[in-house]
């Protein structure tokens, strides 16, 4: 049972070939993909969250964003099972994205480190991410881009 909020910011970041960013990562002893992005620290705000977290992530700067999506269900942590996550997502648009997610690597890994790359997003599938928040996120996204 979840006993406290874990609140989280994460980035959909399209290039002009409409290709999205994903952050391969490994820690706590397990390799997973999801969005960059990450936690919202103690008396941050969320835009202030996003900007860091890209800035740690990527080194990237951001130059705009926009709210996309809130989750309003619980979802409990896959890696503590006594935290409820709160997980806000923004389209951005970086400064330079062409400077990211160019240097092929191998995967999965099982040293702690993160490395980005881009995935055409038609190609992205649901099950290519590992957490569900992140996986609905992305048919949402697919959704809106159709329509």
């Amino acid at each position: 049972m979840a006993h406290r909020f874990n609140l989280r910011v994460y980035a959909l970041i399209i290039d002009e070939s409409n290709r999205i960013l994903v952050s391969d990562e490994f820690r706590f002893g397990t390799f997973f993909t999801k969005f960059p992005g990450g936690g919202i620290e103690q008396n941050e705000g969320i835009a202030d969250a996003l900007k860091r977290e890209l800035q740690e992530e990527l080194s990237a700067e951001m130059l705009d964003s926009s709210f996309f999506y809130v989750n309003d269900f619980h979802q409990v942590s896959i890696f503590d099972d006594t935290h409820s996550l709160v997980v806000f997502y923004y389209k951005v648009q970086l400064v330079s994205p062409e400077k990211l997610g160019q240097t092929p690597y191998a995967i999965p890994f099982t040293v702690e480190t993160e490395k980005q790359r881009w995935i055409p997003l038609q190609d992205l599938q649901e099950s290519d991410l590992s957490f569900p928040i992140d996986q609905l996120v992305l048919g949402k996204l697919k959704a809106e881009l159709i329509s």
